[in-house]
């Protein structure tokens, strides 16, 4: 079994109980305009060019063989015949181009998951397994959690819900802890920032909820679309609802915005400022005095 996977970051604090190695899986149904990971979305291994530290040798151009690497007026690019083969990658002494997403099987995870064991069991932590969305390769994400319960490893799974309700519930048992998105109780709002409507997530988050899983709601909070106040107070209504109490709420950031010019695509909230660290307590206090277990940044 093997699937695709762009990232694999080690002690992490911010995604799940104690200090945890996070995998993410490449591939979301989402496309959030906010989206920090882009390199996340397409499934696919992806070409990122960094046209900053090209240098302008040319090197790139005489690898290709399909002769999709062009340099235009300096500035590195691909055509639409570029295969992702790597050849360009391979040659580029400096390091203008690369690539987002490589195949693994599950033992290469693995193989570097139990090298931070000894981290999991003194801190309490585990696994985290990101995205993207998770559950867009739910086979691979099934054999990894396999494979982690076979090794002792807790394990986490960050989902924006936008999925295969069986593949969730037939997964839940596997799974320590949900870390649910939810970042819009807005139908139509939902769907034009994101891509999808909400209706879908919504009713997995109550299935999951019902199968007794170990659910903390995940709230980006993004300044001017979703921080509103008639939006916090649907999402406190909806977890009272179903019984939820604990929160993360993670603060809008611009880190990762340069990768939109490094796939080629434009990033459409380049005005957009973070919220502050006194709103975010405001924020904060807005969900601990409606009896929930509130944080900041997870």
């Amino acid at each position: 079994m093997d699937g695709t996977v762009f990232n694999i970051m080690h002690y992490a604090l911010h995604d799940g109980p104690g200090i945890r190695t996070v995998v993410f899986l490449k591939g979301c149904p989402l496309a959030c305009q906010w989206c920090h990971n882009p390199e996340s979305q397409d499934p696919r291994p992806q070409l990122m060019i960094m046209a900053e530290r090209c240098i302008g040798c040319g090197d790139c151009l005489a690898a290709c063989s399909t002769g999709a690497a062009v340099l235009v007026d300096g500035i590195p690019g691909a055509t639409d015949a570029c295969i992702v083969c790597g050849t360009c990658v391979n040659v580029c002494l400096a390091g203008a181009r690369t690539i987002a997403g490589r195949v693994m099987t599950v033992q290469q995870v693995m193989d570097e998951l139990v090298r931070d064991r000894i981290f999991f069991e003194e801190s309490g932590g585990g696994v985290t397994f990101s995205g993207g969305e998770p559950f867009a390769q739910p086979a691979f994400l099934k054999s990894l959690l396999d494979a982690c319960r076979a090794e002792g490893i807790t394990t986490a799974v960050e989902t924006c819900g936008m999925a295969d309700r069986s593949e969730l519930l037939n997964m839940a048992g596997k799974i320590d802890v949900f870390l649910y998105d939810v970042k819009l109780m807005d139908t139509p709002r939902h769907a034009e920032v994101t891509g999808v409507r909400n209706e879908t997530i919504l009713a997995n988050l109550a299935a999951l909820v019902q199968a007794h899983a170990h659910v903390v709601i995940r709230f980006p909070v993004i300044p001017a679309v979703n921080d509103n106040q008639d939006n916090i107070n649907l999402m406190i209504a909806m977890m009272r609802q179903l019984g939820l109490h604990e929160i993360d709420l993670l603060p809008y950031h611009r880190i990762g915005t340069d990768k939109y010019a490094r796939l080629g695509r434009p990033y459409r909230l380049a005005d957009l400022r973070p919220p502050s660290a006194e709103d975010m307590e405001k924020m904060r206090c807005i969900f601990t005095d409606a009896g929930m277990e509130a944080s900041i940044g997870g």
